[in-house]
Protein backbone atom coordinates (compact mmCIF):
# COMPACT_ATOMS: atom_id res chain seq x y z
CA UNK A 1 0.00 0.00 0.00
CA UNK A 2 1.15 3.46 -1.08
CA UNK A 3 0.48 7.25 0.04
CA UNK A 4 0.39 9.53 -3.11
CA UNK A 5 0.23 13.32 -2.12
CA UNK A 6 -1.02 15.97 -4.70
CA UNK A 7 -0.48 19.56 -4.11
CA UNK A 8 -2.46 23.04 -5.70
CA UNK A 9 -4.91 25.46 -5.30
CA UNK A 10 -7.97 23.58 -6.81
CA UNK A 11 -9.29 21.08 -4.57
CA UNK A 12 -11.62 19.62 -7.11
CA UNK A 13 -9.27 19.48 -9.48
CA UNK A 14 -6.78 17.35 -7.17
CA UNK A 15 -9.27 15.14 -6.68
CA UNK A 16 -10.09 14.99 -10.50
CA UNK A 17 -6.52 14.46 -11.38
CA UNK A 18 -6.68 11.67 -8.73
CA UNK A 19 -9.31 9.69 -9.95
CA UNK A 20 -8.26 10.24 -13.52
CA UNK A 21 -4.89 8.36 -12.36
CA UNK A 22 -6.33 5.95 -10.26
CA UNK A 23 -9.15 5.21 -10.88
CA UNK A 24 -13.22 6.29 -9.71
CA UNK A 25 -13.13 4.61 -6.41
CA UNK A 26 -9.79 5.84 -5.58
CA UNK A 27 -9.78 6.34 -1.43
CA UNK A 28 -8.81 9.75 -0.35
CA UNK A 29 -7.22 9.34 2.83
CA UNK A 30 -7.14 13.23 3.72
CA UNK A 31 -6.40 16.67 2.54
CA UNK A 32 -4.53 19.77 4.38
CA UNK A 33 -4.79 23.32 3.58
CA UNK A 34 -2.30 26.16 3.70
CA UNK A 35 -1.59 30.07 2.50
CA UNK A 36 1.11 30.66 -0.06
CA UNK A 37 1.91 34.62 -0.46
CA UNK A 38 1.18 37.14 1.64
CA UNK A 39 -0.67 36.62 4.97
CA UNK A 40 -3.92 38.52 3.67
CA UNK A 41 -3.65 38.10 0.10
CA UNK A 42 -2.37 34.89 -0.38
CA UNK A 43 -4.05 32.02 -2.12
CA UNK A 44 -4.86 28.47 -0.53
CA UNK A 45 -3.09 25.53 -1.25
CA UNK A 46 -4.08 22.15 -1.08
CA UNK A 47 -2.47 18.86 0.35
CA UNK A 48 -4.75 15.98 -0.88
CA UNK A 49 -3.36 12.57 0.62
CA UNK A 50 -4.91 9.40 -1.22
CA UNK A 51 -4.42 5.70 -0.93
CA UNK A 52 -2.56 3.80 -3.59
CA UNK A 53 -2.76 -0.29 -4.00
CA UNK A 54 0.99 -2.06 -5.05
CA UNK A 55 1.04 -3.99 -7.56
CA UNK A 56 0.17 -7.07 -5.77
CA UNK A 57 -3.10 -5.73 -4.68
CA UNK A 58 -5.66 -4.23 -6.95
CA UNK A 59 -8.07 -1.29 -5.86
CA UNK A 60 -11.26 -4.15 -5.64
CA UNK A 61 -8.56 -5.97 -3.49
CA UNK A 62 -8.31 -2.69 -1.10
CA UNK A 63 -11.82 -1.42 -1.00
CA UNK A 64 -14.04 -4.82 -0.79
CA UNK A 65 -11.35 -6.08 1.87
CA UNK A 66 -13.55 -5.67 4.97
CA UNK A 67 -16.29 -6.84 3.09
CA UNK A 68 -14.77 -9.96 2.43
CA UNK A 69 -13.69 -10.13 5.97
CA UNK A 70 -17.05 -9.73 7.19
CA UNK A 71 -18.77 -12.66 4.68
CA UNK A 72 -15.86 -14.93 5.45
CA UNK A 73 -16.25 -14.82 9.33
CA UNK A 74 -20.21 -14.81 8.44
CA UNK A 75 -19.35 -17.93 6.53
CA UNK A 76 -17.31 -19.66 9.31
CA UNK A 77 -20.38 -19.06 11.63
CA UNK A 78 -22.43 -20.72 9.53
CA UNK A 79 -19.64 -23.45 9.21
CA UNK A 80 -19.33 -24.14 12.94
CA UNK A 81 -23.17 -24.33 13.62
CA UNK A 82 -23.46 -26.78 11.12
CA UNK A 83 -20.57 -28.79 12.70
CA UNK A 84 -22.36 -28.14 15.98
CA UNK A 85 -25.91 -30.01 14.56
CA UNK A 86 -23.70 -33.01 13.21
CA UNK A 87 -21.76 -33.17 16.10
CA UNK A 88 -25.06 -33.39 19.09
CA UNK A 89 -26.66 -37.20 18.07
CA UNK A 90 -23.56 -38.26 17.93
CA UNK A 91 -22.54 -37.32 22.01
CA UNK A 92 -26.03 -38.28 22.97
CA UNK A 93 -25.55 -41.78 21.48
CA UNK A 94 -22.20 -42.16 22.92
CA UNK A 95 -23.69 -41.03 26.56
CA UNK A 96 -25.98 -43.15 26.31
CA UNK A 97 -23.35 -46.22 25.54
CA UNK A 98 -21.75 -45.10 28.58
CA UNK A 99 -18.28 -44.31 26.67
CA UNK A 100 -18.79 -40.86 28.64
CA UNK A 101 -20.08 -40.97 32.25
CA UNK A 102 -18.88 -37.16 33.10
CA UNK A 103 -17.50 -34.20 31.12
CA UNK A 104 -13.54 -34.70 30.67
CA UNK A 105 -11.62 -31.63 32.55
CA UNK A 106 -10.03 -28.64 30.27
CA UNK A 107 -6.41 -29.74 29.81
CA UNK A 108 -5.32 -25.60 29.65
CA UNK A 109 -4.94 -24.57 33.23
CA UNK A 110 -2.88 -28.21 33.68
CA UNK A 111 -0.90 -27.37 30.63
CA UNK A 112 -0.34 -23.51 31.70
CA UNK A 113 1.08 -25.42 35.40
CA UNK A 114 3.30 -28.04 33.89
CA UNK A 115 4.52 -25.42 31.14
CA UNK A 116 5.29 -23.25 34.47
CA UNK A 117 7.11 -26.31 36.34
CA UNK A 118 9.12 -26.80 33.32
CA UNK A 119 9.86 -23.15 32.55
CA UNK A 120 11.03 -22.48 36.09
CA UNK A 121 12.25 -25.90 37.07
CA UNK A 122 15.90 -24.91 38.39
CA UNK A 123 14.04 -22.33 41.42
CA UNK A 124 12.33 -23.12 45.02
CA UNK A 125 10.77 -22.04 47.63
CA UNK A 126 10.40 -17.99 48.37
CA UNK A 127 12.25 -17.48 44.53
CA UNK A 128 9.54 -19.65 43.00
CA UNK A 129 6.68 -17.33 44.83
CA UNK A 130 7.96 -14.19 43.86
CA UNK A 131 8.13 -15.69 40.54
CA UNK A 132 4.15 -16.09 40.51
CA UNK A 133 3.27 -13.00 41.85
CA UNK A 134 5.52 -11.04 39.30
CA UNK A 135 4.00 -12.73 36.58
CA UNK A 136 0.49 -11.65 37.82
CA UNK A 137 1.84 -8.10 37.48
CA UNK A 138 2.20 -8.66 33.71
CA UNK A 139 5.74 -9.17 33.81
CA UNK A 140 7.34 -11.38 31.39
CA UNK A 141 8.03 -14.88 32.20
CA UNK A 142 12.17 -13.86 31.17
CA UNK A 143 12.09 -10.73 32.68
CA UNK A 144 10.72 -12.46 35.75
CA UNK A 145 13.62 -15.16 36.00
CA UNK A 146 16.43 -12.82 34.91
CA UNK A 147 15.49 -10.64 38.26
CA UNK A 148 15.08 -13.32 40.63
CA UNK A 149 18.41 -15.29 39.80
CA UNK A 150 19.85 -11.74 40.89
CA UNK A 151 18.84 -12.29 44.43
CA UNK A 152 19.16 -16.27 44.79
CA UNK A 153 21.45 -18.39 46.23
CA UNK A 154 22.03 -21.71 45.72
CA UNK A 155 20.18 -24.38 47.88
CA UNK A 156 22.25 -27.37 48.35
CA UNK A 157 19.95 -29.44 49.32
CA UNK A 158 17.01 -28.82 47.21
CA UNK A 159 19.50 -28.92 43.93
CA UNK A 160 17.63 -25.20 43.74
CA UNK A 161 17.61 -21.36 43.18
CA UNK A 162 15.77 -19.44 46.20
CA UNK A 163 16.30 -15.94 47.55
CA UNK A 164 18.75 -14.97 50.13
CA UNK A 165 16.38 -12.98 51.54
CA UNK A 166 13.49 -13.51 53.47
CA UNK A 167 11.38 -10.17 51.68
CA UNK A 168 10.34 -10.44 48.14
CA UNK A 169 11.35 -6.31 48.46
CA UNK A 170 14.08 -6.39 49.38
CA UNK A 171 15.04 -9.17 46.91
CA UNK A 172 13.28 -7.34 44.37
CA UNK A 173 14.99 -3.97 44.88
CA UNK A 174 18.53 -5.59 44.79
CA UNK A 175 17.76 -6.86 41.36
CA UNK A 176 16.02 -3.88 40.36
CA UNK A 177 19.24 -1.40 41.65
CA UNK A 178 21.44 -4.22 38.75
CA UNK A 179 19.58 -4.28 35.97
CA UNK A 180 17.29 -1.00 35.37
CA UNK A 181 19.03 2.27 35.06
CA UNK A 182 17.68 5.51 36.57
CA UNK A 183 17.49 8.83 35.42
CA UNK A 184 17.46 10.97 39.27
CA UNK A 185 16.18 14.16 39.71
CA UNK A 186 15.98 16.65 37.36
CA UNK A 187 18.97 18.43 38.72
CA UNK A 188 19.99 21.62 36.86
CA UNK A 189 22.58 24.48 37.49
CA UNK A 190 21.01 27.93 36.59
CA UNK A 191 22.65 29.61 33.43
CA UNK A 192 22.99 25.75 31.59
CA UNK A 193 20.14 26.70 29.04
CA UNK A 194 19.24 22.57 28.90
CA UNK A 195 16.56 21.35 26.49
CA UNK A 196 14.28 18.51 26.90
CA UNK A 197 11.64 17.51 24.59
CA UNK A 198 8.62 15.62 25.14
CA UNK A 199 7.72 13.26 22.61
CA UNK A 200 5.20 10.11 22.71
CA UNK A 201 1.71 8.34 21.40
CA UNK A 202 -1.54 10.79 21.42
CA UNK A 203 -2.96 10.13 24.77
CA UNK A 204 -0.34 9.54 26.85
CA UNK A 205 0.12 12.77 28.72
CA UNK A 206 2.86 14.80 27.79
CA UNK A 207 1.43 18.12 27.74
CA UNK A 208 0.00 17.85 31.55
CA UNK A 209 3.15 16.17 32.35
CA UNK A 210 5.16 18.51 30.95
CA UNK A 211 3.95 21.24 33.01
CA UNK A 212 3.97 18.84 36.26
CA UNK A 213 8.00 19.19 35.57
CA UNK A 214 7.88 22.92 34.76
CA UNK A 215 6.14 23.55 38.41
CA UNK A 216 9.12 21.64 39.83
CA UNK A 217 11.92 23.49 38.31
CA UNK A 218 10.05 27.00 38.92
CA UNK A 219 8.73 26.57 42.18
CA UNK A 220 11.17 24.59 43.83
CA UNK A 221 14.53 25.17 41.73
CA UNK A 222 13.98 28.38 41.51
CA UNK A 223 15.12 28.30 37.43
CA UNK A 224 13.62 30.58 34.66
CA UNK A 225 11.93 27.64 32.37
CA UNK A 226 10.43 28.45 29.02
CA UNK A 227 7.62 26.52 27.08
CA UNK A 228 7.77 25.93 23.47
CA UNK A 229 4.93 23.96 22.02
CA UNK A 230 4.72 22.62 18.32
CA UNK A 231 1.46 20.49 18.89
CA UNK A 232 -0.33 23.10 16.38
CA UNK A 233 -2.65 20.45 15.30
CA UNK A 234 -5.26 18.44 18.13
CA UNK A 235 -7.78 21.15 19.16
CA UNK A 236 -6.95 23.40 22.02
CA UNK A 237 -3.30 21.69 22.64
CA UNK A 238 -2.35 25.44 22.29
CA UNK A 239 -4.41 27.08 24.41
CA UNK A 240 -4.03 24.53 27.21
CA UNK A 241 -0.52 25.04 27.33
CA UNK A 242 -0.40 29.11 26.90
CA UNK A 243 -3.41 28.95 30.21
CA UNK A 244 -0.19 26.56 31.96
CA UNK A 245 2.39 28.64 31.48
CA UNK A 246 0.19 32.13 32.52
CA UNK A 247 -0.22 30.35 35.22
CA UNK A 248 3.57 29.29 36.11
CA UNK A 249 4.86 33.12 34.48
CA UNK A 250 7.22 31.66 32.22
CA UNK A 251 7.17 32.55 28.45
CA UNK A 252 5.53 30.36 25.82
CA UNK A 253 5.40 29.97 22.29
CA UNK A 254 3.80 28.21 19.51
CA UNK A 255 6.18 26.82 16.61
CA UNK A 256 5.49 25.00 13.39
CA UNK A 257 8.71 24.21 11.43
CA UNK A 258 12.31 23.99 12.33
CA UNK A 259 13.46 27.46 11.40
CA UNK A 260 11.43 29.27 13.78
CA UNK A 261 12.58 26.65 16.55
CA UNK A 262 15.73 27.26 15.86
CA UNK A 263 15.95 31.02 16.28
CA UNK A 264 13.58 30.63 19.18
CA UNK A 265 16.25 28.73 21.09
CA UNK A 266 18.95 31.33 19.75
CA UNK A 267 16.92 34.44 21.19
CA UNK A 268 16.02 32.43 24.66
CA UNK A 269 19.42 34.60 26.29
CA UNK A 270 18.88 34.22 30.13
CA UNK A 271 16.83 31.12 30.26
CA UNK A 272 17.71 27.95 32.04
CA UNK A 273 15.40 25.26 30.64
CA UNK A 274 13.44 25.22 27.62
CA UNK A 275 10.55 22.49 27.80
CA UNK A 276 9.63 21.48 24.11
CA UNK A 277 6.18 19.98 23.81
CA UNK A 278 5.47 17.93 20.71
CA UNK A 279 2.30 16.56 19.04
CA UNK A 280 0.88 13.37 19.47
CA UNK A 281 1.76 10.74 16.67
CA UNK A 282 0.92 6.83 16.17
CA UNK A 283 4.09 4.90 16.35
CA UNK A 284 3.08 3.32 13.09
CA UNK A 285 2.81 6.81 10.98
CA UNK A 286 6.91 7.16 9.66
CA UNK A 287 5.72 9.60 7.77
CA UNK A 288 4.14 12.26 10.76
CA UNK A 289 7.02 10.71 13.00
CA UNK A 290 9.40 12.36 10.26
CA UNK A 291 7.72 15.53 10.07
CA UNK A 292 8.03 15.82 13.76
CA UNK A 293 12.27 14.99 13.20
CA UNK A 294 11.87 17.43 11.01
CA UNK A 295 10.80 20.60 12.77
CA UNK A 296 12.94 19.55 16.23
CA UNK A 297 15.57 19.88 13.32
CA UNK A 298 19.18 18.77 14.13
CA UNK A 299 18.81 20.25 17.37
CA UNK A 300 17.22 16.91 18.31
CA UNK A 301 21.18 15.85 18.97
CA UNK A 302 21.88 18.65 21.71
CA UNK A 303 18.06 17.66 23.73
CA UNK A 304 17.20 15.42 25.85
CA UNK A 305 14.21 13.35 24.40
CA UNK A 306 11.72 11.47 27.07
CA UNK A 307 9.48 8.84 25.43
CA UNK A 308 6.24 9.34 27.30
CA UNK A 309 4.27 5.92 28.20
CA UNK A 310 1.17 4.99 29.62
CA UNK A 311 1.23 1.79 31.81
CA UNK A 312 -1.90 0.90 30.76
CA UNK A 313 -0.25 -0.02 27.60
CA UNK A 314 0.24 -4.01 26.70
CA UNK A 315 3.65 -5.17 26.78
CA UNK A 316 4.39 -6.08 23.39
CA UNK A 317 2.80 -2.52 22.00
CA UNK A 318 4.96 -0.68 24.50
CA UNK A 319 7.68 -2.43 23.02
CA UNK A 320 6.84 -1.27 19.44
CA UNK A 321 6.79 2.16 20.69
CA UNK A 322 10.09 2.20 21.99
CA UNK A 323 12.00 0.97 19.18
CA UNK A 324 9.66 2.58 15.75
CA UNK A 325 10.11 5.79 17.91
CA UNK A 326 14.26 5.45 18.78
CA UNK A 327 14.66 4.88 14.98
CA UNK A 328 13.85 8.85 14.45
CA UNK A 329 14.76 10.18 17.92
CA UNK A 330 17.65 9.52 20.63
CA UNK A 331 15.65 8.66 23.34
CA UNK A 332 17.54 9.59 26.69
CA UNK A 333 14.61 8.24 28.85
CA UNK A 334 11.26 6.50 29.70
CA UNK A 335 8.86 8.88 31.10
CA UNK A 336 6.01 6.52 31.82
CA UNK A 337 2.55 8.05 33.40
CA UNK A 338 -0.91 6.39 34.10
CA UNK A 339 -0.04 3.90 37.17
CA UNK A 340 -3.47 4.68 38.85
CA UNK A 341 -4.98 3.26 35.43
CA UNK A 342 -3.40 -0.08 35.88
CA UNK A 343 -3.18 -3.02 38.35
CA UNK A 344 -0.82 -5.12 36.40
CA UNK A 345 2.16 -3.29 36.01
CA UNK A 346 4.35 -5.36 34.55
CA UNK A 347 5.47 -2.50 31.95
CA UNK A 348 7.76 -0.93 34.10
CA UNK A 349 10.07 -3.27 34.35
CA UNK A 350 9.85 -5.25 31.30
CA UNK A 351 10.49 -1.91 28.86
CA UNK A 352 13.48 -0.62 30.67
CA UNK A 353 15.00 -4.28 30.46
CA UNK A 354 14.46 -5.05 27.19
CA UNK A 355 15.08 -2.01 25.82
CA UNK A 356 18.19 -0.87 28.05
CA UNK A 357 16.84 3.28 28.09
CA UNK A 358 16.92 4.32 31.61
CA UNK A 359 13.82 5.59 33.36
CA UNK A 360 13.27 8.93 34.94
CA UNK A 361 9.66 9.86 36.21
CA UNK A 362 6.40 8.41 37.00
CA UNK A 363 2.61 10.12 36.49
CA UNK A 364 0.47 9.37 39.63
CA UNK A 365 -2.62 10.91 38.19
CA UNK A 366 -3.94 14.55 36.40
CA UNK A 367 -3.41 17.08 39.34
CA UNK A 368 -0.51 19.43 38.67
CA UNK A 369 2.20 19.50 39.59
CA UNK A 370 1.94 16.91 42.67
CA UNK A 371 1.20 13.81 40.77
CA UNK A 372 4.39 13.08 39.34
CA UNK A 373 7.37 11.06 41.09
CA UNK A 374 10.97 10.25 40.56
CA UNK A 375 11.47 6.55 39.66
CA UNK A 376 13.44 4.77 42.03
CA UNK A 377 14.08 0.94 42.48
CA UNK A 378 12.19 1.44 46.07
CA UNK A 379 9.38 3.05 44.36
CA UNK A 380 9.53 0.69 41.47
CA UNK A 381 9.21 -2.25 43.63
CA UNK A 382 6.55 -0.78 45.41
CA UNK A 383 4.13 -0.32 42.43
CA UNK A 384 5.23 -3.69 41.39
CA UNK A 385 4.46 -5.71 44.68
CA UNK A 386 1.25 -3.68 45.30
CA UNK A 387 2.85 -1.89 48.62
CA UNK A 388 1.56 1.71 49.50
CA UNK A 389 3.56 4.92 48.37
Amino acid sequence: MEIVKYEGHDLEQLIHQAKQEYGKDVKIISYEVSKSGLPFFGRKKYALFVQVPTEEEGFMDVLSKEEKSQEVDKFLERIEKMIDKKIEPLKKAIVQEGAITEVPPHTSQGSRQLDFAEEFKEFTGDALDLIKLLLKKDVDPKVAKLLVKESCGFDIDANKFDLNTSFFKEALVNAIEKKIKFKGPLKIQKGAFKVIAFVGPTGVGKTTNLFKIASELVINQKLKIAVISIDTFKVGAIQQARSFSNILNIPFFAITDSKNLRKTLQNLSGIDVVLIDTVGRSHYDYWRLGEMKEILGSGSDFMDISLVISCNYKNTEAIEVVNRYRTFFPISDIFFTKIDETYKPGILLNLPIKTDIPVSFISTGQKVPEDIRVLTPERMANYILGESL
